[in-house]
């Protein structure tokens, strides 16, 4: 059935199957065994006081409850239970190369892991589909901010598609196929081998959602662009309508038009344009790159950065 293979560094499991041969764990032994044991609950400390600091301001502060920073919010809590349960299961799997826990605990650790990880996924694409929304539909996008009810029902919808991508196929393809090809000592979905399920899976939860990102902040960028260039037309335009004397002068920054009121010129209105347009392409920079979950949750739902307001399977 299984055959084991060792050196002076690291011990190997193999298992047959009738269709493959497959070298499942190592063991690490003396400092490589410290060293990942420190690194990897490093990460979990990180990850958990991370998050748990998003979802922490957005209880304390009511003022971040608005639509657009509920899906940071699902975005925080997902990572956070990734940190909370998913990495520290793994941790002595990954470090001994056996699974000790039962087969029962496995079934939950692969949905859960599994679900998460879709979810923190499915809500990266929500998010910028949000800021997509929000530079291209500014006007109807800031009436829709207090109808908080609407981001709930789409936080649901990521999560029960997130289950029904792999929950289902983790807890019945045992049953399906009526055998199990996976070892009692080890623990890994029975779809493993199923390179059509894999393949149909993965279309769903990394390549649709990596297109889907990509047009969104093509889009927002593309539009930010254009606004630029129009304003910058616009000025150019008033410029050339002024009196040559007018030009010479030095014009203030806002005139008293009367009626008490202020009204700034070109110059202040040109710099808080630059000014917006380089905040919404910094956080769009942040907050796309993978593994910025943190960074990406803080830009937004702290006031002083937002006042109208993975993912690669790293587990499995």
């Amino acid at each position: 059935m299984s055959e084991e293979q060792s050196d002076s560094n690291s011990t190997g499991y193999y298992f047959d199957n009738p269709s493959t041969r497959v070298q499942h764990s190592f063991v690490f032994s003396g400092p490589m065994f410290v060293i990942l044991m420190v690194m990897m609950v490093t990460l979990v400390v990180v990850i958990v006081l991370g998050n748990a600091l998003v979802i922490l301001a957005f209880k304390v502060d009511k003022s971040l409850r608005r639509q657009c920073n509920y899906y940071f919010l699902n975005l925080a809590i997902s990572d956070f239970l990734v940190g909370a349960f998913c990495i520290p299961v793994y941790i002595p799997y990954i470090l001994t190369g056996r699974w000790t826990l039962g087969r029962g605990l496995c079934k939950l650790w692969l949905v859960i892991d599994y679900l998460l990880c879709s979810a923190s996924v499915f809500s990266i694409v929500l998010i910028s589909y949000d800021r997509f929304l929000s530079v291209t539909r500014a006007v109807s996008y800031r009436a829709r901010q207090s109808m908080t009810h609407q981001a709930i029902i789409k936080m649901i919808a990521v999560w029960v598609l997130a289950f029904v991508l792999y929950g289902p196929a983790i807890i019945f393809w045992e049953l399906v196929v009526g055998r199990s090809r996976v070892p009692k000592d080890e623990c890994f979905a029975e779809f493993y081998y199923s390179w059509y399920f894999l393949l149909s899976a993965s279309m769903l939860e990394f390549f649709s959602p990596f297109i889907s990102v990509a047009f969104f902040n093509l889009s927002i960028y593309l539009s930010i662009r254009r606004r630029r260039l129009h304003h910058r037309e616009a000025q150019l335009q008033l410029q050339a309508s002024e009196p040559a004397s007018a030009q010479g002068e030095g014009i203030p920054l806002s005139h008293n038009w009367g009626f008490g009121i202020k009204l700034p010129l070109r110059g202040s209105f040109h710099s808080q344009t630059k000014s917006s347009v380089n905040l919404l392409v910094s956080r769009s920079n942040a907050c796309w790159e993978e593994d910025k979950t943190l960074l990406c949750a803080l830009l937004s739902v702290f006031p002083g950065f937002n006042k109208d307001g993975h993912r690669q399977r790293m587990w499995a």
